[in-house]
């Protein structure tokens, strides 16, 4: 007792601590993690090495920010497609990159000083430094922001960004080295050459009698396990698959609003209307009472909606057009002013960039000065050469195109708001300081041409959607439908709803959509959780539907077994069991015929004539490709009648009446050529291939999209 007494403290400690630990321990099992590794950001492993999450997704916003400068919209199926194009990307340099390190690669400083250099510079950086009007590289232009990085009053984040764009050509440069090593082994030889100039080139004149796979119909034809064991083991290298796969079939409840809700909507429309008509403030309205805000501007003819564009342009001041229906909204607009102005304005500018100038401070001062010195009777010309950053319009005394209201310099590109808005607002001869996103404009307006008519329109717009009490109508038919299933009665009860299943086939990890649903990823994630025969534990929604499915199968990565192809390989299966009657047919019209005639005659069929088929471009004309058939045919002796071929729409019996040679390849020189450009065309996508079928890889992309 004593010495318990003594050592109780240590003994309940040791216990506490324990039982803690198996708590903590039991939690982590549960919930799948590791109590030793944090694995919340590990978005894949690859051959061993981890993938951070946040690594990944800094790849994947810059991608999507790149697609939306370009004017689009990210939609769930783009989102998708970016994310896919991303990691592709990502695993490609992951793999590329540890071969690079194993070969020792490099790119040395001699050669960086080239790609960065000053007269021959890396492509992507002529690009990003061409001059705007004739497209080539801005030398000048390069040196200033070169000189502006190496000043105090760089912005840190624009150092940064150079320094990942040059580290990126590094990348690039290294995945370029490794690539030339693989293409320099390729070779074509003579033979090769030979060979691919006759299947081009070398006519084959024949006959053939066939019988159709579809004469047999598709019920007098019964199918055995063995004939499915047969054709699978036979194409089982088709049959492997790179991911895991889900298949699974689902019913869809329309929660679409109706004909009632559309007419409630319809009628808010048309409440609009008359508030619009009488309003004192236009522009406050549509802020007020549009889905879709966007500021009043004047537009020129063919610049609005289609319905619009023909009535606004010859409506009176206050005239408000609609309700009407346009994209899933009611819509009501008003043309709340009109104006003549010129048709087009002629300028010439100086542009005075930011970086040169030492800042903006600096930028605006010179501007300034720039102005008094032309006022002052200097040469336009003579100061765009002197100072202009926009080489391209200096070196012709500041001269750009002319342009429209809308920037537009006809298929020359588009001007920034800023410049053309102030040159429509100002005077011809009228001397100008503007600021854009480029620097400080000093623009003359040089001439004002003809005139157009502008409206300004106003739109407000009542998106159509669907009522509660539709909703609730929609939702509880389908929650009643998920409450009556069972494991077995899925079909049944969907029957008995009057509704058809749908079926999502071979469904990745990081789908988006499915067969007529666009945004399904909540289903898509719960096939990921279930096992076969598991039907949805809740009531899905999906844009305007509700939705209820099952899964009913699960493909592993790796080789399909033949219960997972077999519904899939039916009717080539069907086909090959097919074949077997007819050409049993053809062996029976065979074995008393000694000619193609009579083999027709015998069979029902007739004799079709052939000429001048070349074995590179192996098709029937009236049928499909068939290779084996023409395969078949280029391996033939000349006037004898061929056994049955099975072929991709029917078995053929041939006979081959010449072949014409082409004339005797002289030089094989050319015909290499070509085909060593068609390797060098595929070899950067296989060598990839081959890296990632050769790579272990654990996507656990599903968990964080």
């Amino acid at each position: 007792m004593g010495f318990l007494r003594e050592r109780m403290g240590k003994i309940l400690a040791f216990f506490i601590g324990f039982a803690l630990l198996a708590f903590i321990v039991s939690e982590v099992v549960r919930s799948g993690g590791s109590f030793f590794r944090d694995d919340s950001n590990e978005l894949a492993v690859v051959n061993g090495e981890k993938v951070p999450y946040d690594k990944f997704n800094e790849k994947l916003e810059q991608n999507s920010a790149q697609f939306k400068q370009q004017g689009q919209s990210i939609s769930p199926q783009i989102a998708s497609y970016l994310q896919e194009t991303t990691w592709n990307q990502y695993l490609s340099q992951l793999l590329i990159g540890k071969e690079i390190e194993k070969l020792g690669l490099t790119v040395g400083d001699d050669e960086m000083n080239v790609m960065i250099g000053d007269n021959n510079p890396d492509p992507q950086i002529a690009r990003q430094f061409a001059d705007q009007q004739t497209g080539q590289f801005d030398r000048s232009r390069y040196d200033q922001f070169k000189a502006y990085l190496q000043s105090g009053k760089a912005d840190p984040a624009q150092k940064k960004a150079w320094s990942d764009f040059v580290i990126d050509l590094i990348e690039a440069k290294k995945a370029t080295k490794y690539m030339t090593l693989v293409t320099n082994g390729l070779y074509v030889n003579s033979l090769e050459a030979t060979d691919d100039y006759e299947a081009k080139n070398k006519l084959a004149n024949f006959k053939y009698v066939s019988l159709d796979y579809a004469s047999i119909p598709d019920a007098k034809v019964t199918l055995t396990d063995a004939d499915y064991s047969a054709y699978y083991d036979a194409h089982k290298a088709s049959f492997k698959t790179p991911q895991e796969l889900r298949n699974f079939e689902y019913v869809s409840f329309n929660a679409a609003p109706s004909k009632e809700d559309s007419a409630a909507v319809k009628q808010q429309a048309e409440k609009l209307a008359n508030e619009f008509k009488t309003t004192p403030n236009d522009s406050l309205f549509v802020q007020i009472n549009a889905e879709t805000k966007a500021p009043l501007a004047y537009q020129r003819k063919g610049s609005l909606d289609p319905k619009l564009d023909t009535t606004m342009f010859s409506a009176a001041k206050g005239f408000v057009y609609g309700p009407y229906l346009e994209n899933g909204s009611y819509k009501v607009a008003k043309l709340v002013d009109t104006k003549t102005t010129f048709d087009s304005v002629k300028t010439r500018h100086i542009l005075i960039d930011l970086a040169s100038a030492g800042g903006e401070e600096k930028a605006k001062a010179k501007a300034d000065s720039v102005k008094k010195l032309i006022q002052g009777g200097k040469s336009f010309a003579e100061l765009a050469t002197a100072f202009s950053a926009d080489k391209g319009s200096a070196v012709k005394g500041g001269e750009i195109p002319s342009f429209d209201a809308n920037g537009s310099m006809g298929g020359q590109g588009n001007l920034v708001p800023e410049y053309y808005n102030a040159a429509y607002k100002a005077n011809k001869g009228d001397i100008l300081v503007v600021k854009s996103q480029f620097g400080y404009h000093v623009i003359q307006v040089e001439d004002q041409k003809g005139s157009v008519k502008l409206v300004k329109v106003g739109v407000v717009d009542k998106p159509l959607t669907a009522s509660s009490k539709t909703q609730t109508v929609a939702y509880s038919k389908a929650q009643a439908f998920l409450a009556s299933l069972t494991p077995d009665n899925f079909e049944a009860e969907a029957k008995k709803e009057g509704l058809k299943p749908r079926t999502a086939e071979d469904v990745t990890a990081i789908a988006s959509g499915l067969p007529g649903l666009d945004n399904a990823r909540d289903v898509v994630r719960w096939a990921y959780k279930a096992e076969k025969g598991d039907i949805t534990d809740k009531v899905f929604t999906v844009g305007d539907q509700y939705i209820v499915s099952r899964l009913t199968e699960i493909k592993p990565k790796g080789t399909l077994s033949l219960e997972a192809v077999k519904k899939q390989i039916e009717p080539m299966v069907r086909n090959e069991v097919k074949a077997k009657q007819l050409k049993e047919k053809f062996d029976a019209a065979l074995s008393g015929g000694t000619s193609i005639d009579q083999v027709a005659q015998k069979v029902g069929s007739k004799v079709v004539p052939v000429e001048n088929i070349v074995f590179a471009n192996p098709i029937i004309p009236g049928q499909s490709a068939e290779y084996k058939v023409i395969g078949s045919i280029f391996g033939s002796a000349i006037n004898k009648i061929s056994k049955p071929v099975d072929g991709a729409q029917g078995v053929y019996v041939y006979v081959v009446n010449g072949f014409t040679n082409p004339p005797a390849l002289t030089n094989a020189i050319k015909q290499k050529e070509q085909i060593n450009q068609a390797l060098l065309q595929r070899s950067q996508g296989q060598v990839l291939d081959a890296l990632k079928d050769n790579a272990i890889v654990k996507d656990n992309r599903a968990k964080f999209f």
